[in-house]
């Protein structure tokens, strides 16, 4: 039985709070990876049109017995399929391959504002949650700008907006913005991409003290924020290593020394300008 806590979104949908993303993991090994990770416990799965991996996404979902009650699975729309009838196409293909009939979240992977097709594609979102295709729509990448836009001209509150997020990047508008709203924070590259988050002499003394790793202080200080958080590995050790942060809590010193980290640094593209199809 997995121990991680759940959130309620603001549908009333239940979703786990730590969920296990396979960004950059080939189909090829995806069945395999996402099968560790859900015989570790992990019961949230989060993937995307464009990651090219919901078919062994989907196939470790079949083959790993549980039942689909038990899964909560979230999937994006690509930039190349925004607009209403293709975001519905897409959304058929992405069911396809997965082999569900339902998702848990399906999400506007980016909004790719120079296309100014993501009021449409939400009502796409809007249409297939309507239909019981989908338990939660919601959007990734989103600025308070996009956010605005949609909840002046779509009905659905996005329950959901994935967005970058970790020490070094904490998004603290963003984030007041989402509170505000009641729209959950997912933070995606959560520990930093492995590009020094977890080597900065701070992270390295709360582990210590903690007698953790760095990684696992820097999802408990996720945890503790209220954040989602869906960390990636292919290693099934730390597969193992990032869903055991249940065990242990972060003071407020902690928590400070973490939260004066923020450097507003994006590890990835900015959602005001990205507009790649």
């Amino acid at each position: 039985m997995s121990k991680v806590p759940s959130i309620t979104l603001n549908n009333g949908a239940a979703m786990p709070q730590l969920g296990f993303g396979v960004w950059q993991v080939p189909d090829d090994e995806a069945a395999r990876v996402v099968g560790t990770a859900l015989d570790a416990g992990y019961r949230s799965i989060d993937t995307a049109a464009v990651y090219g991996n919901e078919t062994g996404t989907g196939r470790a979902i079949a083959e790993s017995g549980l039942p689909r009650e038990d899964l909560f699975v979230t999937t994006k729309v690509w930039n190349d399929s925004q607009g209403y009838d293709t975001t519905l196409r897409a959304f058929d293909d992405s069911l396809g391959r997965l082999g569900l009939d339902q998702v848990d979240l399906y999400l506007i992977h980016w909004p790719l504002p120079s296309k100014d097709s993501y009021v449409d594609t939400y009502r796409a979102l809007e249409r297939i949650l309507a239909e019981g295709r989908a338990r939660a729509i919601g959007v990734s990448n989103f600025l308070p700008e996009h956010l605005e836009r949609l909840l002046a001209e779509t009905s659905v509150v996005p329950a959901v907006n994935q967005i970058e997020l970790h020490p070094q990047l904490q998004q603290s508008a963003v984030r007041a913005f989402h509170a505000e709203h009641g729209i959950a924070t997912e933070a995606w590259s959560p520990l930093g991409q492995g590009k020094g988050l977890l080597e900065v002499p701070t992270v390295v003394a709360v582990a210590q003290k903690h007698e953790r790793t760095p990684a696992q202080v820097v999802l408990r200080w996720h945890l503790q924020l209220g954040n989602v958080v869906i960390p990636k590995s292919v290693t099934p050790s730390r597969i193992r290593e990032n869903l055991d942060v249940f065990g242990f809590e972060l003071d407020a010193d902690d928590l400070a020394a973490l939260t004066a980290l923020d450097e507003g640094k994006r590890l990835g593209p900015d959602p005001a300008t990205f507009d790649v199809v």
